[in-house]
């Protein structure tokens, strides 16, 4: 079973309009609305995929409870921590004529004291019940502990569990220094960490293996996506491999969440790590084809990652 964690989900809405014009009144072509925040596109698109996977969300209020139910109507599993403050929403608009695409993030409101308590407790009974992969995306919510991922880390290597980390920032580091298996972060999220602009292939190469040293060195991996440009990996056994997949979406929200489904996916299927990252990629892409992150057509996710150039460098 792969636990996906969700501690600061959001009521994700898509506009679609002809034009964006600031100032205007714009009456949308076209809307979407998903339970989302980076954990729950990950169970979303894992579970379109066929793995076995349940997600442990933080929700409040009516838009918690609306969320919870959205979740269950789409037939994701989960299970949830409880507290007072509402839930948050984001709204994206997407631009037909240019095909441009404008978002708007609320902060999440502060949890109560207990909520982060409860959602390890889920997560420790989920390891009980024979989870063997976790993983944590996205930004912690206001109120948690500040090493709120660098705990999850530490329990799932107690209990001898792989884990991989998608997040930004002080949570990415003090997580990273408890040894996650695999860290997954995009070109920015990487140059802030080590302190330096990636923009090349090689430099993306060079600051994989330095994120994986950080992490712990032989067996652990680390993954820089550069949106178009492709991925880097660095496996668990220092091997270099790139990927990449020359097909473009509309609905880039929620590809890089697609992208760590496919991977944990498919490694939790067996496969090695260049198939689980034409996995990632070809899950990635199809999230961008269709309105709704974290939504996708896992046959065409899985034609994609047939078309998938993976490389070892």
């Amino acid at each position: 079973m792969i636990v996906c964690v969700a501690g600061n989900p959001s009521i994700d809405k898509l506009f679609e309009v002809e034009r964006v014009t600031p100032g205007e009144i714009h009456r949308p072509l076209a809307f979407f609305q998903v339970p989302g925040g980076k954990g729950l596109n990950v169970v979303r698109a894992a579970t379109a995929l066929g793995a076995d996977v349940t997600a442990v969300a933080i929700l409040g209020g009516h838009a918690g409870r609306w969320v919870a139910e959205a979740l269950e109507a789409e037939g994701v599993r989960a299970r949830f921590a409880w507290t007072a403050a509402e839930t948050r929403a984001s709204l994206s608009v997407a631009d037909r004529e240019t095909g441009g695409l404008t978002e708007f993030y609320e902060d999440g409101s502060e949890i109560g004291p207990d909520a982060w308590a409860q959602l390890e407790r889920l997560i420790g009974e989920l390891f009980d019940a024979g989870a063997r992969w976790l993983t944590m995306s996205g930004s912690l919510p206001p109120g948690a502990p500040a090493d709120g991922y660098a705990r999850l880390v530490a329990e799932a290597r107690r209990r001898d569990a792989r884990c991989a980390l998608d997040a930004q920032g002080g949570a990415l580091r003090l997580a990273i220094a408890e040894g996650p298996t695999a860290v997954k972060v995009n070109d920015v999220e990487a140059g802030d960490l080590l302190g330096f602009h990636i923009a090349s292939a090689e430099e993306s190469a060079g600051a994989a293996r330095a994120i994986a040293e950080m992490a712990g060195g032989q067996g652990h991996a680390a993954i820089i996506t550069r949106g178009a440009e492709g991925a880097t990996l660095i496996g668990p056994d220092g091997s270099t491999w790139s990927g990449a997949l020359y097909e473009r979406g509309p609905y880039p929200v929620g590809s890089g969440d697609s992208f760590l489904a496919g991977l944990v996916t498919a490694l939790d299927a067996g496969a090695g790590w260049p198939e689980a990252l034409a996995l990632a990629l070809g899950a990635g892409t199809a999230n961008a084809e269709i309105p709704g992150a974290g939504r996708l057509d896992p046959t065409r996710a899985r034609e994609l990652a047939g078309a998938a150039i993976v490389r070892r460098r």
